[in-house]
């Protein structure tokens, strides 16, 4: 079997709900890392059937799976505390969630392959992942099967319409920067002046898949006593972090000039650091509001405490961010 018909035979016995969990930023990805020698053992929602298909395709041992398996499963907003920031639908690489800005937010049932990507970037923790219904009212086994794939077919689908959009849009952003560019730059100057490689959205998508990982490796991690393998998911944890920071230097890069790259990064950051810890506020007054209306005195008592500890976070991360603008 020549290498494009394995990764295509391969792909499709993936689940295709695009989580990232195998380490690599969707399932054709990790068909082709497959199709070069990588484990066969790093999907969970396929599962164990997947984990045989895979053997018997490739002709390797079956091996146990490197993380447990998991039955489908739907990202289910709470809208009535969604302050519409967004972040989940930038993350989402199914295009399965529908909201704008600063409007509540709401998940497309048979859309959702529940891959659990919008739910590390949200500030207000307001999406929980249930059992998906359709998965759950599945009496029989060939109704289950069916599901599998009618979601693997839309996941697959609904993954390349949405990097074939977001390379339009990034195409779209440099012609337009280009044109404005040649409009106000004189012809000798637009060869030296080439615009951005990479649009601000894109890297704040590829921060949140990032930040998911890196929530992932850490509970693996916890979950292990002292062995080779924790320290090996302790280095591949340093080397998450280092790649969020690139990510995070990158967007305080932007429209910096060359000399103030390193403090328009920490100010970038300082007002990163604002915006959630007045997110976490407004979360926790949110909840100091549930409790006044039906919770006891000393669930009201508690939430007091956190709403003051959240509130001196808030005055500590602007005090910060006003030392460096002033400096």
């Amino acid at each position: 079997m020549v290498a494009e018909q394995l990764i295509d035979a391969i792909d499709a016995e993936l689940p295709q709900t695009q989580c990232t969990k195998c380490g690599f930023e969707g399932c054709r990805p990790y068909a082709e890392a497959i199709a070069r020698g990588e484990a066969i053992n790093r999907c969970p929602p396929g599962g164990d059937q997947t984990l045989k298909r895979l053997a018997e395709l490739t002709g390797r041992p079956v091996i146990a799976l490197a993380e447990p398996p998991q039955a489908p499963t739907l990202a289910v907003i709470r809208e009535a505390e969604c302050i519409g920031c967004t972040k989940c639908i930038q993350a989402c690489p199914v295009d399965a969630i529908l909201g704008a800005a600063k409007q509540m937010h709401t998940v497309i049932e048979d859309e959702c392959t529940g891959c659990e990507l919008c739910v590390a970037p949200c500030p207000v923790d307001c999406i929980d992942l249930v059992p998906h219904p359709q998965w759950q009212t599945a009496n029989s086994e060939a109704m289950r099967q069916d599901y599998l794939e009618r979601r693997a077919i839309k996941g697959r689908e609904r993954f390349i319409a949405r990097n074939r959009r977001l390379a339009q849009e990034q195409d779209a952003k440099r012609a337009r920067r280009a044109a404005r560019v040649a409009r106000s730059v004189p012809p000798e100057r637009t060869q030296s002046q080439p615009s951005p490689a990479v649009s601000p959205s894109a890297l704040r998508a590829s921060r949140a898949r990032q930040a998911a990982a890196l929530k992932r490796l850490k509970r693996k991690r916890d979950a292990l006593s002292e062995s080779p393998e924790r320290q090996a998911l302790s280095e591949q944890i340093e080397q998450q972090r280092r790649e969020i920071e690139k990510i995070d230097l990158a967007l305080g890069k932007q429209g910096a000039s060359p000399g103030d790259d390193t403090s328009a990064a920490r100010r970038h950051q300082k007002r990163l650091a604002l915006k959630a810890a007045e997110q976490s506020l407004r979360h926790v007054r949110q909840q100091l509001a549930h409790a006044r209306r039906q919770q006891g005195a000393d669930e009201i008592a508690r939430v007091e405490q956190q709403l003051q500890k959240a509130q001196q976070v808030v005055d500590n991360a602007r005090a910060a961010l006003e030392s460096e603008t002033s400096s």
